[in-house]
């Protein structure tokens, strides 16, 4: 098994871009076309537990699109072989008092129809 292959390293450093900027925007079928269709895949959030396309679905579609923007800290992408990778980010919120400081795992896969993420966790630091 090959891990940090170059060129899915590459892959994933262009694509996670578009999540983020999805993301940041609210562009809520952008962000669901990126998560797997699978009845298996996943999201945990700041306050949900999401399980299955239309829970994640739902949760986009009713998330309040303010102060969305956020500063990523630090971003880490490890991939295992060509098809299997994470991604982490910590990321901050806010300013002064009201600063959020947070953190973002997601494994993505390679399926037929392109990178997708099965699993994705967000969760907030005291």
């Amino acid at each position: 098994m090959t891990i940090n292959d170059p060129e899915t390293i590459a892959e994933l450093e262009a694509l996670y871009p578009e999540y983020e900027r999805a993301l940041v925007t609210n562009d809520v079928e952008k962000l669901l076309a990126m998560f797997w269709s699978g009845p298996q895949v996943m999201r945990f959030g700041a306050t949900e537990n999401l399980y299955g396309r239309k829970e994640i679905e739902d949760f986009r579609k009713s998330r309040p699109a303010a102060n969305l923007a956020r500063i990523v800290k630090r971003l880490e992408i490890v991939s295992f072989s060509r098809d299997f990778a994470s991604i982490t980010l910590e990321f901050e919120r806010g300013t002064g008092p009201n600063l959020v400081r947070g953190r973002q795992s997601q494994t993505w896969v390679r399926m037929p129809e392109g990178w997708r993420i099965v699993a994705a966790h967000v969760s907030l630091l005291p």
